[in-house]
């Protein structure tokens, strides 16, 4: 990317765009996404996301999100609870 690509500006008509339903999108040069797509589809996570990635098994997750609309803040606090728990059985 050089200087003039961060100096132009876009020519999109946004107001427009935004006034268009989505029958008026012209999806014609965009192929349809069909079951075969979905097989061999791989989730791509960005690096600095990854890191910070934990499987949960469902009942676990469901049992949390029931618990506080907050409740990726409980699964750390617990988590915390846990590990304060350790140490401290660790030093006794």
């Amino acid at each position: 990317m050089n200087e003039n690509d961060l100096s132009s500006t876009s020519r999109t008509n946004w107001a427009a765009l935004e006034a268009m339903s989505d029958e008026d999108i012209d999806y014609s040069d965009i192929p349809p996404l069909t079951d075969e797509f979905f097989e061999k589809a791989v989730l791509r996570v960005p690096a600095t996301q990854a890191k910070n990635l934990v499987q949960l098994d469902p009942d676990v997750m469901a049992w949390f999100q029931s618990q506080d609309e907050e409740y990726r803040m409980l699964i750390n606090s617990v988590l915390r609870h846990h590990i304060e728990q350790d140490s401290n059985q660790k030093t006794a």
